[in-house]
């Protein structure tokens, strides 16, 4: 079964190890196709296609002072998918157990059937570099659902809420109403039916399209012993600081700030959840934003958020 694997990098050391450790421990290399939308100076060497051993690779780079947020370069990856029978779209920072392009497909072959569509999704568990050896920092061997952080309220001026993921002790797949855009599988047919929004900058992006999912009838799903790690961004985490978009040094070389698209991007999400985009961006007509209010605890248009938004939603 092919996967198209999705990566946007900005300036990450980190992501010829990425590639090279999903290649390494996939059970089928030779049904991987990357796409890289390689966000460095020109002076960072390109991943060497010969290394991917039987994987493709379509990329692109393009230079930071260009650049114009996770957004935009996500849409930019999701371009190069070519009718794959798998969806994966991944940090350039992250690593991988072995098997785990079969893995998540015989999850997600197992929770399809009667269903529109699913995607599996989280904020997986870390790992760090200690030198040459990679640790994983493993919180739960069960589930990481994700619930609003504790405290969580909507602001006046706009509907961007923050969310963290939960240890849940469970053996099976736990219903979701959260994703997390660095961790996200599902059937080829995600990127076809939900081409990603390049107008969003990037906080907000992961409301939006778990209110797209489910509005067209999609589930979200949080898998247990995901096979994903994810290297975070902190002082402890062995890897050389990678900067990021919106670092003041970067943002000062551009015409638009990322403040600036960052507004834009809070406005986007609340003419999401009104009902005002229209397209292939806008909302579905399978379920309504009340539906989602009712199962999720996140009131949009209310502006409230009920307990059940700060707990996992039952196996």
């Amino acid at each position: 079964m092919s996967v198209f694997v999705s990566i946007a990098s900005y300036c990450d050391p980190l992501l010829h190890f990425t590639l090279a450790r999903a290649v390494a421990t996939a059970s089928d290399p030779a049904g991987l196709h990357f796409g890289v939308v390689d966000q460095s100076p020109d002076s960072a060497p390109r991943p060497p296609a010969a290394a991917l051993g039987p994987a493709r690779l379509g990329y692109v780079r393009i230079a930071p002072v260009d650049a114009r947020g996770p957004c935009w370069a996500r849409a930019l990856a999701m371009a190069f998918y070519d009718g794959e029978d798998w969806f994966f779209q991944i940090d350039s920072h992250m690593d991988f157990d072995d098997g785990w392009d079969a893995r998540l497909v015989q999850q997600a072959q197992a929770l399809l059937p009667g269903r529109k569509g699913i995607v599996l999704s989280a904020y997986p568990n870390p790992f760090v570099l200690q030198g040459q050896q990679i640790v994983r920092k493993v919180c739960t061997e069960g589930v990481l659902a994700h619930v609003v952080k504790p405290g969580g309220v909507f602001e006046a001026d706009h509907p961007v809420l923050s969310f963290e993921a939960h240890p849940v002790d469970s053996p099976a797949p736990v219903p979701g109403f959260h994703l997390g855009a660095g961790c996200l599988f599902g059937p080829g047919a995600l990127a076809e039916e939900f081409p990603y929004d390049p107008n969003f900058y990037f906080h907000g992006e992961e409301q939006a399209l778990a209110l797209r999912l489910f509005t067209h009838g999609w589930d979200i799903f949080h898998m247990p012993q995901l096979p994903v790690y994810h290297l975070y961004n902190t002082a402890d985490s062995g890897a050389p600081r990678r900067p990021l978009h919106w670092d003041a040094e970067h943002d000062a070389q551009r015409s638009e700030s990322w403040w600036s698209l960052e507004q834009r991007s809070r406005q986007r999400l609340a003419a999401l959840v009104n009902g005002e985009l229209r397209g292939v961006f806008g909302l579905g007509s399978e379920r309504t934003v009340a539906d989602y209010a009712r199962f999720s605890g996140i009131d949009y248009q209310r502006r409230e958020l009920a307990p059940q938004a700060f707990r996992p939603l039952a196996a």
